[in-house]
């Protein structure tokens, strides 16, 4: 047996023999990659810090670039095209798409194996929760304030908010449900297994946080988004998380949708491109550092109820064995918009009656160092952190993972923990083979997993991963090349030098579109598409 697979099954053996690990998902929202001190932010996280030094950092991980399809795909193990929870040509698909019957979500698959499923905070899946094979659940429906109940849902049950609300906050409020359902796992199924699906909304716009948590960031960033992505970025080469350079400001890019009645309601201090520092006026420069201090409480605010979440582990004497996952469901944001109940310019920053958007400038900081924002697929659209951590089953302590990954690899993961099989069928069903690999290698060993592509395709921006080389491309847009071993910061586009490359890697892009197409089309039951030039016939009359 090759010494570099010894460790990979000294740990498979422990696992067979020890009891089935606890599983811990918790997936932020519009987080992005450099917003944790652990991957080069200078925000504080000290619970998040903690994890990543008794476990691992992957550098390398990959979402799908928006919030619902990353969801449908962490949990179900498949593509979001596959299952109809994003578009693909001529299909359809998408945030009002409904998975197919044999797409059963991980809960629902570890139920052979004695796993009780617990939920809280975003849903954003097609469906019911408990439905999908949860226990409990907090649906948290209400994406717009952050200071009310009103409009979320407890055990897919209407919840009806309490008469004062003054000490409401979304994020607490989701660490006290998911605290909840671990001391009742404890009191009364603590000979099962669990895995617990954490969502928070934060630091999703609008950017609400509590007054004493901006206060600890009120002037932080009045130098700016310029010196803020430098000293990330130089941060992020001493942790050694990459050594490529700093991508450069795109001016030209702001928010991936246009409203401008938004910049009227929100006056002049908003600005719609990542113009430099020095462009801005005085005016313009708080307000778009208040802005990013909002953004900082929040992800400031998450860590605190994170840690209350890892002391009731340590209470129930479950942390050891818990295999506890972090990471986030796309790129920053730099959208602009007021939506929901609207934004009051006389209403502190941050509070309900305010509703303020990150926006492309420090979207772009918060991707340092990388392209683009949530929505695209260049390396800022879809670079995650994610930090695992597991006592019991990870003897690395502050390692790095280069490993290419993806949210499609946690199903299998979840699986091969539980000891169960991947189901050839669902409901009577035949299930397609599942797309991801089990992480479990990469645990023991920075490896590069066994995979033909990573794919992605997100409102027409599209890309290819093979080994190092990425193929990318904006919507309508011509095709890119990247060597992501010296270049992940997508700066030298290597296509017009590599043209035999571009149409190899491109060829692989359209194949695997079309079969997934082929597949939806199936499940749909679809016609097949005609091939190119061919008409089908008129019926005789």
């Amino acid at each position: 047996m090759p010494r570099f697979l010894l460790p990979f099954f000294a740990l498979l053996l422990s696992v067979a023999g020890a009891d089935k690990p606890n599983l811990i998902f918790i997936l932020a929202d519009d987080l992005g990659w450099s917003d944790l001190g652990c991957y080069g932010g200078e925000i504080a996280t000290p619970n998040l810090d903690a994890l990543a030094a008794g476990g691992l950092r992957f550098t390398q991980f990959y979402n799908t670039a928006r919030c619902w399809p990353t969801r449908g795909a962490l949990l179900s193990g498949y593509y979001a095209q596959q299952i109809h929870r994003d578009e693909l040509p001529g299909i359809g698909g998408g945030g009002r798409g409904v998975r197919p019957p044999w797409a059963g979500l991980l809960p629902e698959l570890l139920k052979p194996a004695g796993y009780r499923s617990y939920h809280s905070g975003k849903w954003h899946i097609d469906g019911k929760v408990l439905e999908a094979g949860f226990d409990r659940s907090l649906d948290v429906r209400n994406q717009g304030n952050f200071f009310t109940a009103a409009g979320n849902f407890i055990d897919d049950v209407a919840v009806q908010p309490a008469a004062d609300e003054s000490g409401y906050y979304s994020t607490t409020a989701t660490a006290d449900h998911a605290i909840d359902c671990l001391k009742d796992h404890a009191a009364n199924h603590a000979g099962k297994p669990f895995f617990h699906y954490i969502a928070f909304i934060a630091p999703h716009f609008p950017l609400h946080a509590p007054p004493e948590d901006i206060a600890r960031y009120r002037d932080r960033y009045l130098e700016g988004w310029d010196v803020l992505r430098k000293s990330r970025h130089a941060r992020q080469r001493e942790l050694g998380l990459h050594q490529t350079e700093l991508s450069a400001l795109e001016p030209e890019v702001g928010p991936p949708y246009d409203f401008p009645d938004a910049f009227e309601k929100l006056g002049p201090g908003e600005v719609k491109y990542p113009l430099p520092w020095e462009h801005l006026t005085e005016e313009q420069r708080r307000f778009q550092a208040t802005k990013m201090a909002i953004h900082a409480a929040m992800i400031d605010r998450m860590d605190r109820e994170i840690g209350r979440i890892l002391d009731q582990l340590k209470a129930m004497d479950a942390h050891d064995n818990t295999l506890i996952l972090f990471a986030s469901d796309n790129g920053a944001s730099a959208e602009i918009m007021v939506r929901h109940g609207g934004h009051d310019p006389a209403a502190a920053p941050g509070s309900a009656g305010s509703y303020l958007c990150l926006g492309p400038g420090f979207s772009s900081a918060g991707n340092t160092p990388f392209r683009r924002h949530k929505t695209w697929v260049h390396e800022g659209g879809i670079a995650t952190p994610l930090i695992a951590h597991w006592p019991a089953g990870i003897a690395a302590r502050g390692e790095r993972r280069r490993t290419p990954s993806h949210v499609i690899d946690f199903v299998p993961t979840a699986l091969e923990l539980a000891d169960l099989p991947v189901p050839g069928e669902w409901q009577g069903q035949a299930r397609p083979p599942l797309p991801g690999k089990s992480l479990l290698p990469a645990f023991t060993a920075d490896v590069t997993l066994e995979r033909d592509s990573l794919w992605w395709l997100h409102e027409g921006n599209r890309a290819l991963r093979v080994g190092d080389w990425k193929l990318v491309a904006v919507k309508n847009g011509p095709w890119e090349l990247y060597n992501l071993a010296t270049d992940r910061a997508e700066q030298h586009n290597l296509a017009a030098s590599q043209p035999d490359r571009v149409r190899e890697l491109a060829a692989a892009w359209q194949r695997q579109t079309d079969a997934f197409t082929e597949q939806a089309r199936k499940t749909l039951h679809l016609q097949p598409k005609a091939p190119a030039g061919k008409k089908k016939k008129a019926k005789q009359p």
